[in-house]
């Protein structure tokens, strides 16, 4: 495959010193435009476009010449050439866009390490860039597939409150996409061009999640060979999406209180303090304020993770979206294992819809993968269901849960049914399954359990009977 020549712009005013640079630089196999001074080179850059620009600081404005340059050349790099009696003008140029600088006449071999890397960095930093953009076009909002009036309210609530600094805790499952609503939060905000940092503080020990969170200095402890980053210096003006908030330890618990205070922290075995500014968003499958009661979460940490709260349903609860979701992630599945894209029958797609999906989006995503890459035909059928699937019915909901059923699912689906059963009089209800009507409401609000009430009927005989 033929290696694409860079093109270069050389700016030297004096003619002996430009054919000497040039032959080392054509040597190398670059393109070069010779240029006497700014002027002309700008001239040479508007014609085509060009992949980096050496200049001699003798040819340039001393004052905000690189400036001026670099505002033209918004995306180029500019590595500079200085005599060796003004190195503090090189310095002056880094400061005011150039990339590098050099002493004047160039090494030839210096000149070639030093272009080789401005250049490795100007295509570094133009991936990232286009990654940055699919990520951004990924998982902003218009990434959720909406039909449910449950997943419009959830987006609605992303969209107002991705602008602010504000932290948001998302309660959910497992598997409805809680990290999804976080990264839509991420990329629908102003900090969609830095980090979004992940960190599930579930898989991590307890002896290690401090480090991980805040870093560390090298010999800080056993093991520590060298100065680690943690996860919150690296999301600098980014966003941390802390998952499994909930099993977090007391003590890092503590430690994660001062920071989204202060807003800055230590690394462990260091001395010096680090100010920090990234949003925190914490997702939890668990309830927060039974481990407050309990004694095993923070009470001051909870409220102040849930400035904003965002609940996402189950997916049982959103059935209007399975639809769209299935041919979603068909069509995703298909791309990622090199497959052709199959569909699915009417049938196949409403039995979808019917299952209660315990495992809720992760689970329906895991079936479809599975049915996609052993289903030989084009079309996915009743049959290629998975039987557990295949044979369930509405009458299945409201059954014996089956294995993978959380308390909290099982604690919900009661919940509903009895309100179901008393026409949404939560009074009653709450006599019924043993518990205080403020208990109730609480609860009802959490899994976001919404029932009609009764029409009362008029008493057009009251009257009567007490007259």
């Amino acid at each position: 495959m033929a290696i694409e020549t860079k093109r270069l712009v050389l700016i030297e005013g004096d003619l002996r010193m430009r054919e000497r640079v040039s032959r080392c630089l054509l040597r190398d196999r670059y393109e070069v435009s010779e240029a006497a001074d700014a002027t002309e080179a700008l001239d040479r850059l508007s014609q085509r476009p060009h992949d980096a620009v050496i200049a001699s600081l003798a040819d340039l404005n001393p004052v905000g010449g690189v400036a001026a340059l670099r505002s033209s050349a918004r995306s180029i790099p500019i590595l500079v050439l200085c005599d060796p009696d003004r190195v503090r003008h090189g310095v002056k140029a880094l400061r005011q866009g150039a990339d590098d600088y050099m002493l004047r006449p160039p090494d030839p071999f210096e000149l070639r390490r030093r272009l080789q890397r401005i250049l490795e960095r100007r295509d570094l930093d133009s991936r990232l860039s286009f990654f940055q953009g699919e990520l951004a076009k990924k998982y902003d909002h218009t990434s959720f597939e909406v039909q449910s009036p449950a997943m419009r309210a959830v987006l609605d609530r992303v969209l107002r409150v991705a602008p602010m600094r504000s932290t948001v805790l998302v309660q959910g499952e497992s598997g409805v996409g809680k990290e999804l609503v976080a990264r839509a939060i991420h990329f629908s905000s102003p900090r969609r061009e830095h980090p979004f940092i992940a960190l599930n503080c579930a898989a991590i020990p307890a002896n290690l999640i401090e480090s991980e969170l805040f870093g560390h200095e090298r010999g800080s402890f056993t093991g520590a060979l060298a100065r680690v980053r943690g996860k919150f210096e690296i999301a600098h003006r980014g966003t941390l999406f802390l998952d499994e908030i909930g099993e977090m330890d007391p003590a890092t618990q503590a430690k994660l209180l001062r920071v989204l205070d202060e807003k800055e922290f230590m690394r462990i075995g260091g001395d010096q303090t680090i100010r920090v500014d990234a949003r925190v968003i914490a997702a939890t499958n668990a309830d927060l304020e039974e481990r407050v009661v309990a004694r095993q979460f923070r009470q001051d940490l909870y409220y102040r993770l849930k400035v904003v709260t965002i609940q996402v349903p189950p997916l049982r609860e959103r059935r209007p979206d399975i639809g769209a979701l299935t041919s979603t992630f068909l069509d995703q599945l298909a791309r990622a294992n090199a497959v052709a894209p199959k569909g699915i029958t009417p049938e196949a797609s409403s039995t979808l819809e019917r299952y209660h999906w315990p495992g809720n989006v992760r689970e329906l995503k895991n079936v479809l993968e599975s049915v996609l890459v052993s289903n030989p035909g084009d079309v996915i059928r009743l049959e290629d269901l998975p039987p557990h699937i295949s044979r369930s019915s509405p009458e299945d909901e409201g059954g014996e849960p089956g294995p993978g059923t959380t308390l909290a699912q099982m604690e919900r689906d009661l919940i509903r049914r009895t309100l179901e059963a008393t026409g949404g009089n939560r009074t009653h209800a709450a006599s019924l399954l043993d518990i205080g009507i403020r208990t109730l409401q609480r609860k009802i609000g959490r899994y976001g359990i919404t029932i009609a009430p009764r029409r009362r009927r008029p008493r057009t005989r009251d009257r009567d009977r007490t007259s």
